[in-house]
């Protein structure tokens, strides 16, 4: 299975930081049915198709995920607009 893993550095605050992916969280649930739950300073998402988690740490975040076959072909396009949204988000 195809997966993205993305590392992101930011200098926003734990508490900030978290906020920023809960209202990400929140759209991606609304937009594209993705289930979410958070596991400490981790958020685990999933719906059919995708699998992964957000890894908050105080200096970066991680972005991972697993592609099932029907989204391994947009691979590309959803790292471009995750990459997006994260230098939007957290600069």
């Amino acid at each position: 299975m195809p997966s993205i893993d993305i590392r992101h550095a930011h200098t926003l605050t734990p508490a900030k930081a978290r906020k920023a992916v809960q209202e990400v969280a929140d759209k991606l649930a609304e937009r594209f049915g993705i289930d979410y739950e958070w596991d400490e300073d981790t958020l685990n998402f999933s719906r059919s198709g995708v699998d992964g988690k957000i890894d908050l740490k105080p200096k970066h975040l991680r972005v991972s995920a697993q592609l099932g076959f029907l989204l391994s072909a947009l691979k590309g396009p959803i790292e471009a607009e995750i990459r997006r949204v994260l230098e939007e988000r957290f600069k």
